[in-house]
């Protein structure tokens, strides 16, 4: 399914998410519009290192960041995989990926850099 974010259109794989779809666009909105800081979703995670990272990332608070560096040595792993794992995240913004940055930029994003920003921006605005 696709969701707007901030006129971004962007794929989240609602079939692995068990609410349904109604529900998952109704607490992407309110996350969006500053009023969730966190999604009340069950999700079935892939099997692979793609479901280690997304656990891993699924713990960072709304309005913090790890660099990808941080997350690799808690899982024993690289800056890289970790970088490619957060691409292959079939659920972004609910399992936040957009927290997870490089140490000197941005890093990268499924939904682009300008979305990644927009959705940093907003935690920081709504939740400081």
């Amino acid at each position: 399914m696709k969701v707007k974010a901030f006129h971004k259109e962007t794929e989240i794989d609602k079939s692995l998410i068990s609410e349904p779809e109604r529900e998952i666009r109704k607490q992407v909105e309110e996350f969006l519009n500053g009023d969730r800081k966190a999604f009340d979703l069950s999700i079935s995670f892939p099997d692979s290192f793609t479901r280690v990272v997304m656990r891993e990332i699924s713990r960072i608070p709304c309005g913090e960041t790890r660099i990808y560096g941080e997350i690799a040595e808690a899982l024993d792993s690289s800056a890289i995989a970790v970088g490619q794992a957060c691409g292959r995240n079939p659920v972004p913004i609910i399992v936040p990926c957009h927290r997870v940055t490089g140490k000197d930029s941005l890093g990268g994003y499924s939904g682009g850099l300008e979305l990644k920003k927009k959705l940093l921006d907003l935690e920081n605005k709504s939740y400081d």
